[in-house]
């Protein structure tokens, strides 16, 4: 048999370029995780008298800007990947990605640097919406929560190289007070290559068939499945999921009126809001400014602060095992509740023993045990459940008004903690996150579904049978 027509390796090269793809598209992720993960080092070069002279509130505002405009980006991307397709949007905000980078490597003062990490977020906003999306709607129900979970890898790996290349230049030009902006050049890489490498990727056939383009839906399902798999099943699937919800067609706010899609909504921004209360962002944002404050000298906190982006990294890899054989559910209350434990320990010892010569490495070690659960149980449930609960034809909107709640959370968890740090102490502001850390649970085993298992079409099916 001639070997390019056997199914068996259709399907084997199929899956090899699927795996490609999705990589590929999480390139965006990466640079997710470096743009976001950058201030976490480079601020306190930054916050210099000589370089951008940076108050509490500016660095609360240089840090969180970009998931500020990140919440307006969300918005704007999912609705743009609606209309213009995921691949030509995610270019785009390549683009920006690379125009906005610039801008804050030659930033002159704080507001000009405020400006561009604002219009950098527009890009995080719309990267953050669309990938998830696209690597769900080109995926199987069997590999689904793998390849949406390795868009977090990415985010993460993209902050541990951040924090490596900080570290690396921050100890080696301790003395050179614009080793800053370095930091933040280093980002342009990944960029450019995503740039280059989104023109390879496909359009997701669920967005084609959604445009009335079938052939090309069918021709791309062909190139990613192979031969072996019903090709023809799964095209009249998404139609007739597509034709069951034709009056929502046009996905605009009007759709909200359906009590069922409204309840899925709603879920969605609780899951985004849940994510950033519990507290990620102060670990990934400020873990050195943390560390410094606990006792680390700067260089000290430099270094020991890649140990919470190795741990990241090592338990989103987790993650991606236990997604395939434990329920969500499971996962995310599990999580919460180590991170709720972890911060309220955290707390404790902050009030206590603060100033013991021990309590540094207490709080290193703390830092990666929330990291572990964080990281491991709660942050790509979260990404997996947006990208799996909304219906097919209003996907990128309401993914866009989850993430815009998601991104705002993350905006004010950002900017308020250097003021809290401030004015009452670290110790009280972890008292804080506690308390938060609760609410999330709460809402976590109140409301979230299970989606393990269920093709897309399935869960939708399922959710309207509730309303």
């Amino acid at each position: 048999m001639n070997k390019s027509s056997d199914p068996s390796q259709s399907s084997s090269h199929a899956a090899h370029r699927l795996e490609f793809y999705a990589w590929i598209v999480t390139l965006g992720g990466l640079m997710f995780g470096m743009d976001t993960g950058v201030t976490n080092g480079s601020l306190q070069f930054m916050a210099q008298h000589s370089q951008l002279n940076l108050t509490p509130s500016d660095e609360g505002l240089v840090t969180s800007a970009i998931t500020l405009g990140a919440a307006f980006g969300a918005v704007v991307g999912g609705k743009l990947a609606d209309h213009y397709g995921r691949k030509r949007v995610l270019s785009y905000a390549a683009i920006v990605f690379i125009l906005c980078i610039l801008g804050c490597v030659f930033a002159k003062n704080a507001p000009i640097m405020i400006t561009f990490r604002f219009l950098l977020g527009l890009a995080v906003g719309a990267e953050s919406v669309i990938s998830p999306v696209y690597l769900s709607e080109l995926s199987t129900p069997r590999i689904r929560g793998r390849l949406v979970n390795q868009h977090e890898l990415m985010i993460t790996s993209g902050q541990l190289l951040s924090y490596i290349v900080n570290a690396v230049l921050g100890v080696t030009f301790a003395t050179l007070a614009s080793i800053w902006r370095y930091m933040f050049a280093f980002g342009l890489i990944p960029a450019i290559i995503f740039l280059i490498g989104i023109r390879l990727v496909p359009e997701s056939s669920r967005w084609l068939v959604m445009k009335q383009r079938d052939d090309q839906a069918l021709h791309i399902l062909q190139h990613i499945r192979g031969k072996q798999n019903n090709i023809e099943e799964e095209l009249q699937s998404i139609k007739g999921t597509l034709a069951s919800n034709s009056k929502v067609n046009k996905a605009s706010f009007r759709d909200l009126k359906k009590p069922w899609i409204l309840r899925l909504v709603l879920i969605g921004i609780g899951v985004g809001v849940m994510q950033q209360i519990i507290g990620i962002n102060i670990m990934m944002y400020y873990g050195t400014t943390i560390l410094s404050n606990a006792g680390f000298g700067h260089s000290a906190a430099l270094i020991a602060n890649i140990g919470n982006g190795i741990t990241s990294v090592v338990a989103t890899l987790v993650s991606l095992r236990l997604m395939t054989i434990v329920n969500r559910r499971k996962m995310l209350i599990t999580g919460i509740c180590g991170t709720l434990l972890t911060m309220l320990t955290i707390s404790i010892l902050s009030s206590t023993i603060s100033n013991t010569a021990i309590f540094p490495y207490l709080m290193i070690g703390l830092m990666i045990i929330f990291l572990a659960f964080f990281q491991g149980g709660i942050s790509p449930i979260v990404w997996v459940l947006l990208s799996e609960i909304f219906p097919q034809d209003i996907r990128g909107l309401a993914m866009g008004i989850a993430t815009f709640f998601l991104w705002l959370a993350n905006f004010l968890v950002g900017y308020v903690f250097p003021i809290l740090l401030a004015g009452i102490g670290l110790g009280n502001t972890f008292i804080v996150f506690t308390l938060l850390n609760a609410l999330a649970l709460t809402f976590a085993v109140k409301f979230v579904p299970e989606t393990r298992g269920k093709s897309l079409e399935e869960l939708q099916a399922g959710f309207k049978t509730k309303d």
